[in-house]
């Protein structure tokens, strides 16, 4: 080995900023587009945004969609926290002020979902409290509304409601204290025998238990909804379906012109380089435009029976397929549908879960994935829940009934993926 000078040529992809842009802006959605045009307009001096002059229109319908005036102030949270209705209930109780200081304590510490989320030791160590001190806190805690609050586990969760229902079930008391895991897991007939009670009786005690909340005080905690926005719309016009891009949100961009009276070499440099920047924005948003077009097409053109009569007519169709027809790269197809939605004749959908693959040398021709899984979905629905279908069953009514011939591995991988379980799970004794 030596060190030494050594030329050669090469040929390689140069990711620059300006193609490293136009990717990211290709799998933006609409809404994350019109954060990124605002972004470079405060950035870029040259960028004027104008609001469509029919945008307003557009929103005062969206805002009367339902036809009854919405008044603003309906929307503002008026609601209690858990906190602050346990602290309440607990002002209520005559407690010593040790205990009293002790229970305001533990109820801060009560997670969104109701349970109490700390450690005994740490608590006793910062509160300066014995263990007894402690634990009466906890039953006064345990004692509040709503029913189960306070619980330091999920069996303990369960237990406390089960001794608030009314009911004297000893059987139930005793499996969400021991053998949760055993009765989650659906094995009745372990737990029969080893409670010397018939299968039928724990079938009523895990009845019984499934009527329970797990989560307490989830109904205090209200999370903001969030609002899928369709980035695209198929529907039928004379007679054809037409593909309409919903970008009206997207401020219409603009090149200013209050910069030209610039004429020094230092501004004329800065604004050239602006001036290409907003250029390239451009460039970059109408590709994306016609990108998407091109491929709502060829899907229009293969998926005809999809928007006439729903997803069990949804016809196979890969990227690479589309990618050909397209005439674009299937990255470039890829990066077109991430994260965006389409509004159907028959719901919203995530674009990509509509490019689904055919199940290679199994099904006739023309079933997706997609169908499958449709069909696995209504036989488990109208199964008998006392004998539950099993895969190979399952594999035998989609041949007999479908005309559609998959095996039971597959069968499996989509049960799984739609949360399904095995059929011995889903069996019911009563």
């Amino acid at each position: 080995m030596e060190l030494g000078l050594i030329q050669k040529q090469t040929t390689k992809l140069v990711m620059t900023t300006q193609l490293q842009q136009a990717i990211s802006i290709l799998q933006y959605s609409t809404a994350e587009l019109m954060e990124y045009v605002k972004e470079q307009a405060l950035e870029n001096p040259l960028i004027e945004l104008q609001t469509p002059s029919w945008d307003r229109g557009v929103r005062s319908s969206r805002r009367s969609y339902s036809g009854v005036k919405q008044d603003p102030i309906e929307y503002a949270e008026t609601r209690r926290s858990l906190h602050d209705e346990l602290h309440e209930q607990a002002r209520c109780l005559k407690l010593s002020k040790k205990i009293a200081g002790i229970v305001h304590y533990l109820i801060d510490n009560i997670d969104e979902t109701g349970y109490l989320r700390i450690n005994d030791f740490e608590v006793m160590q910062i509160l300066k409290v014995r263990d007894s001190e402690l634990e009466e806190a906890v039953r006064h805690v345990q004692l509040l509304d709503p029913v189960g609050i306070g619980a330091r586990s999920l069996s303990e969760c369960l237990y406390l409601q089960l001794n608030e229902t009314g009911t004297m079930h000893e059987l139930a008391r005793n499996l969400v204290s021991e053998n949760l895991k055993a009765l989650a897991s659906k094995k009745y007939k372990e737990l029969s025998k080893q409670y010397r009670v018939s299968i039928e009786d724990i079938q009523r005690a895990a009845d019984l238990i499934a009527t329970l909340d797990p989560r307490p005080g989830s109904k205090w905690f209200f999370e903001k909804a969030s609002f899928v926005v369709p980035d695209v719309m198929i529907q039928m016009k004379e007679g054809s379906y037409v593909v309409t891009l919903l970008d009206d949100e997207l401020p219409a961009l603009k090149v200013s012109n209050a910069y030209r009276s610039f004429e020094t070499n230092e501004a004329a440099h800065y604004l050239r380089d602006k001036y290409q920047q907003v250029t390239w924005l451009l460039k970059s948003i109408e590709q994306r435009k016609q990108t998407l077009r091109s491929i709502m097409g060829v899907f229009i053109a293969h998926q005809q029976g999809f928007l006439r009569d729903g997803i069990s007519e949804l016809t196979p169709m890969t990227l690479k397929e589309v990618a050909i027809e397209a005439d674009v790269h299937e990255s470039t197809v890829s990066r077109a549908i991430k994260s965006k939605y389409v509004q159907t004749p028959h719901g919203l959908y995530a674009l990509k879960d509509l490019f689904t693959s055919k199940l290679a040398g199994e099904s006739i021709e023309g079933t997706s994935s997609s169908s499958v899984k449709l069909l696995i979905k209504e036989l488990v629905e109208k199964e008998d829940k006392l004998k539950p279908l099993s895969d190979q069953k399952i594999v035998e009514a989609l041949h007999i009934q479908k005309g559609v011939k998959v095996s039971r591995r597959t069968i499996a991988k989509y049960r799984d993926e739609l949360n399904i379980v095995s059929s011995s799970k889903r069996k019911r004794f009563v």
